[in-house]
């Protein structure tokens, strides 16, 4: 029998991950990218996760999600480099990528503009005891829970303690308010008190806080900073916390082996992507056409500087119309992610009178299977240039390609990319991004099991926005829930509730027609709606 090669093998995981025929995906790879052949953002993270854990091959993910076919990226593949010491713990240590602005942001707009809130509803008996083991070993294993912050002459600074557990504090009250929803009531206590609790010197900025629920049940967030931790980094934490849970509850041993840091982690063996402003000049060749901005105010006047106090909708949709997003998906060749991130374009250039804008979508920065198990804030907001013409499928696969290439400048300063593009620094609104997509719904499951608890997530809102209009997949196979959340200076509730019900319109004609019907055709201009862009120079 014949050993296969490492390429077979590749395709192979890669088929897995996708959920194809094995003996039908080589043919497929051959002219075609991984994101056209069905593949998304979460696939692609699994599959550089196994190809370096099951083959010792270390793929680039940014590469992955291009444009280039499946196999010629997998016959780039190349060894996991070997791990290098990082730095000493107390050690002086620059800034990472990304941890500048948001220490900047914090000083310029307070600790709610950078804080983050993910909880797990905790259904069953808690043993605190085990809780508390379990932070330790947390804390033990990732710098990026021991990392605190100082200020430095030229600037702030990082270091990682030693040794740093961490904390878990207990909320005897959360107060009212929420709508009578308690899980609501206690994100508006911990948003109020964002500073007491990511401000403390000396500490790194994040807690986990334990509440009570009526009927027994309890709810545990994890507050943190931007500059510590990401969305997918905060996802990992969750899925690590109830997996040593599940451990200490049956009295077995924790993991507790200390994992690469992101100094350590960030060292990728893959092939080197252009950066600097060569690489700024090619991105913008790519977007040039496209506005600068899109402006929801309709005219009305903007803030002066831009105002980051927010709020949010929560916009459900019913499974038969998540179930057409997956037909549609399907038949097109692309993740649902897609077909929201279309609908959401769709919904959002109607609004506008635009053919062509700019949507900011969130990226990792992770170029290797180690930063992916490593907390650290690796995320980026890159725009993603979508073009709302030509027949359905055309559409959805034009869209699906503009993100893998915009995935491929994850690593691109956003002001030197605007200064490519001649757009000038504007206070009053977001730079290129002011419209924004994350798809978050496959980082974690709706519900996780741990020892006796039962785990549903909820995602908090700490009051504050870094778009004017903001849409975020929260989840998708149960229960399906999107989140809207808007700057209230720039776009008023009842314009983003309708906004909101223009999304929902968008998503159910795209998926009600045929594969060729022409974008153009599906939805008529919103009443009112104007061409408010602004163009590139």
């Amino acid at each position: 029998m014949l050993t296969p090669t490492p390429l077979e093998e590749l395709l192979d995981l890669a088929a897995d991950v996708i959920g194809c025929d094995r003996r039908a995906l080589p043919a497929g790879a051959a002219g075609s990218p991984f994101i056209t052949l069905g593949g998304g953002l979460a696939q692609a993270v699994r599959l550089q996760a196994r190809a370096g854990r099951q083959l010792g091959l270390a793929v680039d993910l940014a590469q992955l999600l291009g444009p280039a076919p499946l196999a010629d990226v997998l016959a780039r593949a190349v060894p996991v480099p070997a791990a290098v010491p990082g730095p000493p713990a107390g050690a002086v240590r620059a800034l990472l990528p990304g941890q500048r602005a948001a220490l900047a942001a914090e000083r310029a707009a307070g600790a709610g503009a950078v804080c983050r809130v993910l909880s797990a509803e905790l259904a069953g008996p808690l043993d605190a005891g085990a809780l508390r083991r379990v932070l330790a070993a947390l804390g033990a294993r990732h710098e990026g829970l021991r990392t605190v912050f100082a200020d430095a002459p030229h600037g702030p600074v990082r270091r990682v303690l030693a040794a740093c557990a961490p904390p878990l504090v207990t909320l005897e009250a959360a107060g009212t308010g929420g709508g009578g929803d308690p899980v609501a009531a206690m994100h508006g206590y911990l948003a109020a008190r964002a500073r007491q609790l990511v401000g403390r010197p000396g500490r790194p900025p994040l807690v986990f806080a334990l509440g009570r629920l009526a009927g027994g049940a309890h709810l545990l967030s994890f507050v943190y900073h931007d500059a510590v931790a990401d969305s997918w980094s905060a996802a990992l934490l969750w899925q690590e916390l109830l997996a040593d849970y599940d451990r200490a509850v049956h009295r077995r041993p924790l993991v507790r082996g200390l994992r690469p840091g992101p100094d350590t982690a960030g060292r990728a063996a893959v092939p080197a992507r252009p950066g600097g402003p060569r690489a700024a000049g090619e991105r913008a060749e790519r977007l040039r056409g496209f506005p600068a901005a899109v402006d929801l105010a309709e005219g009305a006047p903007r803030p002066a500087v831009f105002d980051v106090r927010g709020e949010r909708l929560h916009v459900g949709l019913d499974v038969r119309l998540r179930d057409a997003a997956d037909a549609t998906a399907r038949r097109a060749g692309v993740p649902h992610g897609t077909v929201l991130l279309a609908a959401w374009a769709l919904a959002v250039g109607r609004r506008a009178g635009l053919e062509r804008l700019l949507v900011g979508c969130e990226v990792p920065r992770r170029a290797t299977a180690a930063l992916l198990g490593t907390p650290a804030p690796c995320s980026a907001t890159v725009p993603v240039g979508c073009e709302l013409e030509g027949g359905v499928d055309y559409f959805l696969r034009g869209v699906a390609c503009a993100f893998s290439e915009a995935l491929g400048s994850a690593d691109l300063d956003s002001a030197e990319l605007a200064r490519e593009l001649g757009v000038r620094p504007d206070r009053s609104r977001p730079v290129l991004t002011p419209v924004t997509f994350a798809a978050r719904d496959e980082l974690l499951p709706a519900r996780v099991r741990a020892g006796d608890l039962s785990a549903r997530f909820h995602h908090g809102h700490a009051g504050a926005v870094t778009a004017d209009a903001a849409l975020t997949v929260l989840r998708w196979r149960e229960d399906p829930l999107l989140r809207l959340e808007f700057a209230p200076a720039v776009l008023s509730r009842s314009r983003a509730v309708r906004l909101a019900g223009e999304l929902r319109g968008a998503l159910a004609a795209l998926t009600a027609a045929s594969p060729h019907t022409p974008v153009e055709d599906l939805l008529p201009a919103p009443a009112g709606a104007r061409d408010l862009a602004l163009p590139l120079s």
